[in-house]
């Protein structure tokens, strides 16, 4: 059983958060276990409580941080492909931990060239005993695999030019697989001009719960 006290950060207030994330879970249609929803604050707690030496996010009100980067990242979930996942500059592990937290069966590996926030998400993952996610301390770029290891989805919260995401994260996509991006809008006509004749792209608009901000998932997939 979690205590309040448990938590560094967010003990005092806990009981508000907790039935916010409870209030989005509801809203957002998701199935996740009471154990689940705790490790998703234990997370939030971590990333607060490390955030000084690791600068790991520039929120660090917790109700905001919540719906940021946890309520923010679970709204994806209804929407994401199945498969062995890729979240690259995944930073604190956003949206890559989130996704293994509340998909335990979905194998996950978070990819970020900052050693710090690779070395936080390692410990909060053997804290938490998150066990289906593999960090990785690498740039896209140099991150070489063989055609079995290639992954069937890749995602990423952190590029701002979606043609720099394909170019990036195409390498590592198995054939037949999905390129899932979390934007803000969703991309312009001149965003996408240079991938229509090769990738079919689909905007989702998502409606993140308690967050007053545009919110879309932009999946592509390789026509040829």
């Amino acid at each position: 059983m979690i205590n309040p006290t448990d938590f560094n950060v967010i003990h005092s207030q806990y009981d508000e958060l907790n039935q916010l994330l409870s209030q989005a879970i509801t809203q957002l249609k998701l199935s996740i276990t009471a154990e689940q929803q705790t490790k998703l604050l234990l997370y939030l707690d971590k990333l607060l409580f490390w955030n000084k030496a690791y600068n790991l996010t520039a929120i660090k009100q917790p109700k905001q941080a919540l719906i940021k980067h946890i309520i923010d990242c679970l709204a994806i979930l209804p929407h994401l492909k199945s498969g062995k996942l890729l979240d690259i500059g995944t930073g604190a592990g956003l949206p890559g931990v989130v996704v293994a937290i509340c998909e335990p069966l979905r194998e996950v590996t978070v990819l970020d060239s900052n050693q710090k926030k690779i070395r936080f998400i390692r410990q909060s993952i053997t804290e938490l005993q998150i066990n289906n996610v593999t960090p990785v301390a690498s740039r896209i770029e140099n991150f070489e695999l063989e055609e079995a290891q290639k992954f069937a989805v890749v995602t990423s919260r952190a590029f701002a030019s979606l043609t720099d995401f394909v170019a990036a994260a195409e390498p590592a996509l198995a054939k037949g697989g999905w390129l899932q991006a979390m934007k803000g809008l969703a991309p312009e006509e001149e965003d996408t001009a240079s991938l229509v004749a090769t990738w079919q792209i689909e905007n989702v608009a998502l409606a993140v719960p308690f967050l007053n901000e545009t919110r879309h998932l932009t999946n592509l997939y390789k026509l040829i």
